[in-house]
């Protein structure tokens, strides 16, 4: 029998990678090494995150950058479990109404009939990247930023080579590009995205990370580089504002968790969906999981504790500086919600997914383990491919089109308003399975990313899989159009009694089933898996 070209070019088929110093886990080899580096050179797991970041942003430059949000949660030497959110807000003039005249002013429609768009100026929300990498290096780290900034600055100016997957995504985003400035800095003189093992510089962006490494973040909020972003944005008939970028500032919210099968898992709280999560994994034990009889009842089980969970978190999820949460990862919310799941689908649920980009939205997630303990899931995103379009000047700074969340509908819990931070689908992930035992993870990739946690948490916690083999198995996924999607190597026994189960199942490419990274520290000992569908790789010593 032929062998299946999907399983052979998207399983890994490698072992779980152990170290004694340090391990990064990440999409990138070169940014995986630059956060090793910094851990040989004295720094510690967050040093390694912000210069892993850093790498990520000009080698995978069309999935995260300075100009969008970055998100931590971290366990700390001491023991200690906390969050990092770099997340900004829609500008001080950015109301349904004002949104809704530009819209149709632009497309020749009734202002009621605009809606939010998902590319250009509008969708522009403050960039927090700058100040998350600069608070997460001074405040727990134990280097300068100029000095874990080293490598990212050093790729930009002196040139990388484009791996695979990063080459496919690059051509694919290309045509977003929306102003002069973007379309001269990230392709080629040509008008082409650059090739499979091209060496690419990206001078301006490295002239910009040397600002940050020298001079912190303050230029990005209130000096020359701020007022490049808001008069690129209002140039291009945006709403942000210089004032906008200065009053930003990073939080540090305390997480949200829930225990499945014993682990404490934590999650970053509303804005964020990492309610979502929690909530599945709670409906999926009250459900039974744990006595779940084979791959195709627990497929069931799970992905039922999804569809509810998604219907929960899409209707009460938003920023709560403007509208109450309730307790979604609460155990007696899950055990009623869990008299909803029985032996067939649950046909066409009210999920309320939310009229963006963001179920395939793109980004990057990184994880890092040292010696001491530390340990960082850090995620850092421009939401779609090339964010907003736009490039701030001749800063390299690509703009997130984060924005693209908010609906115009005046009863929508994620109705813009000025100063409100969007639904944000970017979770990064930490576990605790028992004294000294902590793993950093998560899973990128727009709705998937609640979807593609549990999936690895059952596989660790249900099916006791070695980590990299956790990462390796073939996934599903809920879609808005109510089909259940899956990997082609899912199986067909499988998938036909998932049918017979009632769901609407679809094979789609492995692309579509987000980028999962891990590392851990059990009691001094470190290892790490990566994601066998990215060109990523997990570096150790």
């Amino acid at each position: 029998m032929d062998s299946d070209p999907n399983l052979d070019r998207f399983s890994s088929r490698r072992s779980t990678a152990y170290g004694s110093r340090g391990v990064v886990a990440t999409s990138q080899p070169l940014a995986a090494e630059a956060g090793l580096d910094v851990l040989r050179e004295g720094g510690n797991a967050f040093d390694a995150a912000v210069a892993t970041a850093a790498v990520l942003n000009v080698v995978e430059p069309m999935s995260t950058g300075l100009g969008g949000d970055a998100f931590a949660l971290f366990r700390t030497a001491d023991g200690d479990v906390g969050a990092m959110r770099a997340c900004g807000g829609a500008p001080a003039d950015a109301t349904i109404d004002t949104v809704r005249e530009r819209v149709a002013g632009r497309k020749g429609c009734t202002p009621d009939a605009a809606e939010m768009p998902e590319r250009g100026p509008l969708a522009v929300t403050v960039p927090g990247a700058p100040r998350g990498w600069e608070a997460t290096v001074g405040q727990f780290g134990r280097l300068s930023l100029e000095a874990v900034l080293a490598d990212a600055v050093r790729y930009a100016t002196g040139g990388f080579p484009v791996t695979e997957v990063i080459a496919s995504a690059w051509d694919l985003c290309a045509p977003e590009l929306r102003n002069d400035a973007a379309r001269e800095q990230y392709l080629l003189e040509d008008g082409t995205a650059p090739g499979v093992g091209e060496v690419v510089s990206l001078p301006e962006l490295g002239s910009t990370l040397s600002t940050l490494a020298t001079e912190g973040a303050d230029p990005f909020y209130e000096g020359a580089i701020a007022d490049e972003i808001a008069a690129t944005v209002r140039a291009a008939g945006g709403l942000l504002r210089q004032s906008d970028l200065a009053g930003f500032e990073v939080e540090f919210p305390e997480p949200v968790s829930t225990t499945y099968r014993g682990t404490e898992v934590y999650e970053l709280p509303p804005n964020n969906q990492g309610l979502i999560a929690l909530e599945a994994l709670n409906v999926a034990e009250a459900a039974g999981i744990a006595s779940a009889d084979g791959p195709v009842e627990r497929t069931h089980l799970l992905a039922e504790a999804m569809k509810l969970a998604f219907t929960d978190g899409h209707h009460y999820i938003t920023d709560p500086e403007y509208e109450s949460v309730p307790p979604l990862a609460s155990p007696d919310w899950a055990a009623e919600r869990a008299t909803e799941i029985g032996p067939t689908a649950i046909d066409d649920p009210d999920i309320g997914m939310l009229d963006s980009p963001a179920e395939d939205a793109d980004t990057v997630l990184l994880t890092v383990a040292d010696e001491a303990g530390n340990l960082v899931s850090f995620i850092n995103s421009l939401f779609q491919g090339f964010g907003s379009g736009l490039v701030a000047g001749d800063t390299g700074l690509t703009l997130q089109n984060r924005g693209a969340s908010f609906s115009l509908d005046d009863s929508h819990p994620n109705r813009l308003e000025p100063g409100k931070r969007p639904f944000h689908t970017l979770i990064p992930g930490l576990a605790n399975f028992g004294p000294d035992d902590w793993a950093a993870f998560g899973v990128m990739g727009g709705y998937m990313q609640p979807q593609g946690h549990v999936q690895v948490l059952s596989n660790l916690l249900d099916r006791d899989l070695p980590l990299q083999a956790a990462l390796d198995e073939p996934r599903w996924r809920y879609r808005e159009n109510g089909t259940l999607a899956v990997e082609a190597r899912f199986g067909e026994d499988r998938t036909s009694k998932l049918v017979r189960r009632g769901h609407d199942v679809a094979v789609d490419v492995p692309l579509q089933f987000g980028g999962a990274q891990i590392a851990r520290w059990n009691d001094g000992v470190l290892s790490g898996a990566t994601e066998p569908r990215k060109d990523g790789t997990v570096a150790v010593y």
